[in-house]
């Protein structure tokens, strides 16, 4: 049991640090291609000062998400090596495919940081599309592995050995679409607020020119689509947990009774002992008709599964609540932004209480984006393969997983404290322009 504990703490720590630079490694380029394509539209010098900024933090986290993830793959065969003999044989493959796409984009940020004065100016910007489309691609594939963790298909288990009968199953199941769509467009909007959080701050001390208008209005620009196109997202990947993971939906929602008319729940306390959600906001017949479209249909309960095959409920229903919360949040903000810009666009950065909102708004694609990882990783326990393998059955029988625990934490606290050290150093580095003149309804913007 204490084998367990630790690798699982292990698990849990090293994709919450690993999952931050994967996202970067992901949003970071799409903002890149954008404000590299206003340049050489515009020719108007910030553009390109935002982008060779934007560029250095990019290689900079590249780099320490190559080594945390590296760190994790071995992590994946040191603690749990009866699950890496059913993946590798069933959907291997597809972590060989997701290294190839990293590759590639590990080729093109070398083009395109050491391109700039080398390349002519659209092959350098291609150079950044590519870089955007194989992220992307590189975190969609992984996405296929989790799908399978999630769903499994495409293998049969012959005694103690595993035969492969389909390797592409796992892309032909709605599940992965739908994780991928919904997990990409948590990445942009996690980069993207954060990116508007840091520019909003350095408009409230005074930075207040075209380079951080600039930035400001791009990185809301992502945001924006990302926040509204991301409850539909949602919304289909709940459908589906609620068809082929009744447990873990029924985790999420808090529901331990079956029922028909089954209330949505905002907020509230699981009490597993009690089997009910107290103090919740209760709307009634949401739930049903969220999950069939009909407000009369059943909902299944924990009540329908054996006890020791529930997952954490207060995990995984708190972090559903955090994930959702943050998403409402972030389009709230978005809704705030634009209509402001819309009305007056020369003065966003003279409206303090809107850019503090920004701020505060800095963190919450990434706690939003770590609180949906834990639900889908919580809601699947005790299960490391849904109904095939339980996550006990996989751990190493070895000695010194408490000590590996400790090596690997030390290793991400240093990688952590030497990001922080360097953009600091990337930060000091600053665009100098001429301040906005004080802007009013009829001035010509500058962007």
């Amino acid at each position: 049991m204490d084998s367990l504990l630790f690798a699982r703490l292990q698990m849990t720590f090293s994709l919450a640090f690993h999952m931050v630079y994967a996202a970067i490694g992901i949003g970071l380029p799409l903002l890149l291609v954008i404000v590299e394509g206003l340049y050489l539209r515009t020719e108007r010098p910030h553009y390109k000062a935002l982008a060779q900024k934007w560029a250095k933090v990019l290689g900079l986290l590249f780099a320490v998400g190559a080594v945390s993830g590296t760190a994790l793959s071995f992590e994946l065969g040191l603690l749990w090596p009866a699950y890496m003999e059913v993946m590798g044989a069933s959907v291997g493959h597809i972590f060989g495919l997701e290294g190839f796409a990293f590759f590639l984009e590990a080729i093109f940020i070398g083009l395109y940081l050491y391109g700039w004065d080398r390349l002519r100016p659209w092959p350098h910007w291609w150079c950044g599309v590519v870089i955007a489309a194989s992220g992307m691609l590189s975190g969609v594939l992984v996405l296929g592995v989790n799908a399978w963790m999630q769903q499994p298909v495409g293998f049969e288990m012959n005694g103690q050995q595993v035969i492969a009968t389909d390797p592409v199953a796992t892309f032909r199941q709605p599940l992965w679409f739908y994780m991928a769509w919904h997990s990409t467009l948590a990445c942009y909007m996690s980069v993207a607020f954060a990116v508007a959080g840091w520019y909003a701050w350095r408009a409230l001390r005074g930075r207040c020119d075209a380079y951080t208008r600039a930035a400001l209005v791009a990185a809301m620009a992502v945001g924006a689509v990302s926040a509204v196109l991301q409850p539909l997202s949602g919304d289909l990947l709940a459908k589906y947990v609620f068809k082929t993971q009744p447990v873990k939906f029924a985790a999420m929602e808090g529901q331990f009774r079956t029922e028909r008319h089954a209330p949505l729940r905002i907020g509230g306390w699981p009490d597993e002992a009690a089997g009910e959600t107290r103090f919740a906001i209760e709307i009634p017949s949401g739930l049903s008709f969220l999950a069939t479209h009909d407000p009369t249909a059943e909902v299944p309960g924990l009540d329908q599964t054996p006890r020791s095959l529930w997952p954490n409920v207060e995990i995984t229903h708190f972090a559903f609540q955090i994930m959702v919360g943050a998403g409402v949040a972030l389009l709230a903000l978005s809704v705030w932004f634009w209509w402001t810009y819309y009305r007056n666009r020369d003065q966003i950065l003279q409206r303090r209480w809107l850019l503090r909102a920004i701020v505060l708004g800095l963190p919450l694609g990434f706690i939003g984006l770590e609180a949906g990882w834990f639900v889908t990783e919580v809601g699947r326990q005790p299960w490391i393969i849904q109904g095939v393998m339980l996550t006990r059955d996989a751990v190493t029988p070895a000695p010194g997983v408490g000590a590996m625990f400790v090596a690997f934490t030390l290793l991400y606290t240093v990688l952590g404290v030497t990001v922080i050290v360097l953009l600091r150093h990337i930060a000091t580095v600053s665009y100098s322009e001429t301040p906005l003149p004080s802007a009013t309804k009829d001035a010509p913007s500058n962007v």
